[in-house]
């Protein structure tokens, strides 16, 4: 971290384990300090003066000790009673090595709507605080009783007037409430004790209820934490850029990596304030290749379905068990040196401007960078591993670059006529449901790729959600899609499909083409070409066209798409072919279950019947 940048720091709420293992995770992944969540404390082990010792140890600092609840606005008795409890408190935060408490703003039923008394009991808190060498920062809870605004617990704030009561702004409680935070320029830097950071996708739900199981970390929901985060250090705020995050996935998920994505989502957010020395992320200007792990009885049925799609054979690696099959500008590799049956993709490369430098981001922004055994004269490719393992490789492809991949291939042959495939479209990978968020902010950080909205489908199985990120440019395009996990007998055949889409000049002359050559195209039925006639009304002989040779068709504002697929392969990969049309962009999310049953019936025919 560059003298210029802020502290980061996470909350222990965000994180799964004990709070052993929480510490553990966030020094790992390179935070500066932690807030202590209270219920984390009490469930510990170790004592106060223990942890304090072990974050020293770990490098960490304690920014916060959280929350303390339902303390201002009551009647006398139940002042004396808080105020006892918030002695015990700084107790504690003295042997942790905490100066920071934060208050939550009252949601009991013996508080009063009362700023006055608030103010004056919160004044006495700071006065309690300050004789130990303490601070209160005072945070107004989205769905406080009676302070649930920023700008409300600002106004008791400054009618308190102590030096040792500030505010603890959290992005969450504000912008879901649609607050403006604009404002927060106006309240001196001084009084900002303290930020909490959390984005959430928008939802209509109760605030408490979206708060607790739907945030997540920044650049992964819908909030505009750039511009928040802007307004808070335009303030003179100089404190640390802390997490805090309710999530059901965080809080069941391995720590470790959970840490990991909680710094990148924080890198990435100070890459868009302007307050890092990350290197630019090179620009990127397609796809170089997909590699495709066949192994044992998968290889065959894949070169098949390649060879139908009009792909030759063009090189074989010389010293890996590695093919390169070309049409056009798409390159589809096929390992087969894995030991697990089947087929998956097990790497993308995409074409980088500069991929010495896209390697340095992907590494700074802690992405694994993976071990890889090259001999004299190959090519020493960057390569980073993704949330679900796919190998993403950085590379120049082209004889002029004089470090071209192509150059490890001894070349069998050159590329026929094909089938009028001209590259790769875009790649699709199913996410485990607990790395969809992960993942989509994995590749905008470290690829400088943007997501595009999230969409929802209901499928023959379940919901699927679906998230594309692409380049500016629409060359470098992966879906991410996810569903929830089924378990028993009645589940989906291909639990985490992948696909590899091609795109073509032509849909219906390549479909036309690649049946003539053996391709396994996936037949669609007629009730399809009936409703696509009733929505959308294309010309009668394309409608025709499209029935006969089981090409989808949809259309935007913007073009149209014409698209058709494979059946599934190895178990679990299967082939797109894609025509975009004018402005087109989207992925024909609304086909997609017409395909999952389509592909379900031809699994259900081809399974062997018992005698």
């Amino acid at each position: 971290m560059s003298s210029s940048e802020p502290r980061r720091s996470i909350a222990t709420v965000c994180l799964s384990g004990t709070l052993e293992d929480k510490l553990t995770a966030a020094a790992r992944a390179g935070f500066d300090g932690v807030e202590i969540f209270e219920n984390d404390l009490i469930a510990s082990s170790w004592s106060a003066k223990e942890i304090g010792e072990h974050c020293a140890e770990l490098g960490l600092s304690i920014d916060l000790y959280q929350p303390f609840r339902d303390f201002e606005a009551v009647p006398p008795d139940v002042l004396a009673r808080n105020l006892r409890r918030a002695e015990l408190k700084f107790d504690v935060m003295e042997q942790l090595g905490a100066d920071t408490m934060l208050v939550c703003s009252s949601v009991s039923p013996d508080a009063v709507d009362d700023d006055d008394l608030a103010a004056e009991q919160l004044h006495l808190l700071a006065e309690r605080a300050a004789a130990r060498g303490l601070r209160i920062a005072y945070e107004a809870l989205a769905w406080g009783r009676f302070v649930n605004t920023y700008e409300h617990s600002w106004r008791i704030v400054r009618r308190a007037a102590h030096p040792a009561l500030g505010l603890c702004l959290d992005s969450f409680h504000i912008l879901s409430r649609g607050s403006d935070p604009a404002a927060i320029r106006t309240i001196p830097g001084e009084k900002l004790f303290f930020l909490q950071l959390a984005d959430a996708p928008r939802l209509q739900m109760d605030v408490l209820q979206w708060s607790r199981h739907h945030r997540l970390f920044p650049g992964q929901g819908a909030f505009d934490l750039t511009a928040f985060t802007g307004h808070v250090l335009a303030a003179g705020y100089r404190g640390p850029l802390s997490l805090e995050v309710f999530n059901d996935v965080f809080r069941q998920a391995d720590p470790a990596p959970a840490a990991v994505d909680a710094m990148r989502s924080l890198l990435a957010l100070q890459e868009t304030l302007g307050v890092t020395d990350l290197p630019p992320a090179p620009a990127l200007s397609g796809h170089a290749f997909v590699e495709l792990s066949v192994a044992g009885e998968a290889e065959r049925p894949v070169a098949d379905a390649l060879r139908g799609l009009g792909f030759t054979e063009t090189g074989h690696h010389r010293s890996k068990p590695v093919r390169l099959w070309q049409q056009g500008d798409a390159r589809i590799l096929l390992n087969s040196s894995g030991s697990s049956a089947g087929a998956s993709v097990g790497a993308v490369a995409v074409e980088s401007a500069d991929p010495v430098v896209s390697a340095r981001r992907a590494q700074r922004l802690l992405a694994p960078i993976l071990p890889r055994t090259h001999r004299a004269g190959e090519a020493d490719l960057s390569a980073i591993a993704a949330p679900d393992g796919t190998s993403v490789f950085f590379c120049r492809t082209g004889a002029e670059t004089g470090d071209s991949w192509l150059g490890d291939f001894a070349v069998t042959g050159a590329p026929g006529g094909g089938a009028g495939v001209t590259g790769i479209d875009h790649l699709a990978l199913t996410q485990p449901f607990d790395h969809f968020d992960e993942a989509a902010l994995f590749y905008r950080a470290v690829l400088g790729l943007e997501p595009e909205p999230m969409t929802e489908f209901a499928a023959p199985f379940g919901l699927v959600r679906s998230r594309t990120v692409a380049d500016p440019s629409g060359r470098v395009r992966i879906a991410l899609e996810s569903a929830l996990l089924r378990r028993g007998d009645w589940a989906p055949g291909v639990r985490e499909p992948q696909r590899v889409a091609l795109a073509t000049d032509d849909a219906l002359a390549s479909a036309r083409r690649m049946r003539e050559l053996g391709a396994p195209l996936l037949d669609i039925p007629g009730n399809y070409y009936d409703d696509l006639d009733a929505r959308l009304a294309p010309d009668p002989e394309l409608l025709t066209a499209l029935r006969q040779e089981s090409v989808l068709y949809d259309r935007d504002e913007h073009g149209e798409l014409l698209h058709f697929f494979t059946v599934v392969l190895g178990g679990r990969v299967f082939f797109e072919v894609v025509q975009r049309i004018g402005g087109y962009a989207g992925d024909g999310a609304a086909n997609s279950p017409i395909r999952m049953a389509a592909h379900r019936r031809q699994r259900e025919a081809n399974r062997p019947t018992s005698a």
